[in-house]
């Protein structure tokens, strides 16, 4: 993907109305609650903060990657903060949904200062020097929060000054930040056509493999906490439900660099598929649950 008006404007800009329609869906509430699941949050955060990158960085050694630089892009996948998709799964996979919007508000404020760490770690382990530019920590953090951060502040604010506005919003602002999704995947594969193919067999099982290993690692971690099913349900979600328009963005943008963004977009596409069974079997999950209490 060339530098180029998608990529230095559509791509931040749609980012930035994605980033928006969560906002709208948030109070300040959804911050203090933290407090209310703290052991919850606490687990959601080793899960996505620690193990993903983690895990990510594993799987790569693992499957001996030869492109490091679909490497570098599955962990700049792996850096980002859920997505806002994961709070729209978690309520119709009948998880907690006040937990799901909670921890993606409060790992989005986070990631802004993590994600540069780790994708510097990343360029400077897996690229010899002088096949890549770091990113300027500073300087990143700052385009991070006009980017993400500045438009859910903003939504935040309609939501509290016009809540019946942002109420009547949320629906169509949803809507339209699914088809921006979909259209920036469309665009990052539509201009990298010619190593799309083969960049999917390179990266397409280490993405699944990571994707599902997460769902996992997300449920089994929270029910080995004492976490109830709900919750469990929630940090699975939330752990392998990433923000993969973020990562193209970071790519894309920040980084200048074509294969990287594939991973991400890859992954989107892979989480999406996942999604359905995730559904189904969590809702089944649910039902047995309830039966069990009662």
């Amino acid at each position: 993907m060339e530098t180029n008006l998608l990529t230095d404007l559509m791509l931040p800009l749609s980012l930035a109305v994605i980033m928006l329609g969560m906002g709208l869906s948030l109070t300040i509430d959804d911050f203090r609650r933290v407090v209310l699941y703290p052991k919850a949050v606490a687990v959601g955060f080793l899960n996505q903060i620690i193990l993903l990158p983690l895990t990510g960085f594993l799987l790569i050694k693992l499957f001996g990657m030869d492109n490091l630089e679909l490497a570098v892009g599955v962990m700049i996948l792996a850096s980002c903060p859920g997505g806002p998709t994961s709070n729209l799964i978690a309520h119709i996979s009948r998880g907690d949904t006040a937990l799901s919007i909670t921890l993606t508000a409060i790992s989005s404020v986070i990631t802004i200062i993590t994600i540069p760490i780790v994708v510097n770690f990343s360029l400077s382990y897996f690229l010899a020097h002088g096949e890549y530019v770091p990113l300027p920590l500073v300087e990143t953090i700052i385009r991070l929060i006009i980017i993400t951060l500045l438009p859910v502040g903003i939504g935040i604010l309609i939501r509290s000054k016009a809540k019946n506005f942002a109420l009547q919003m949320d629906k169509p602002v949803k809507i339209l930040s699914g088809l921006l999704l979909f259209l920036i995947i469309f665009a990052t594969i539509l201009t990298n056509h010619t190593i799309f193919v083969q960049s999917f067999r390179d990266v397409g099982m280490i993405t699944l493999t990571l994707n599902l290993a997460m769902l996992i690692i997300g449920y089994i971690t929270s029910r080995i906490f004492a976490l109830n099913v709900t919750q469990s349900i929630t940090i699975s979600i939330e752990t392998g439900i990433q923000n993969g328009t973020l990562g193209i963005m970071i790519a894309s943008t920040l980084l200048h660099n074509n294969v990287m963004a594939i991973s991400p977009a890859v992954y989107s596409l892979i989480m999406f598929m996942t999604a359905g069974f995730i559904i189904g079997w969590m809702n089944l999950k649910v039902k047995n649950y309830k039966l069990v209490v009662r």
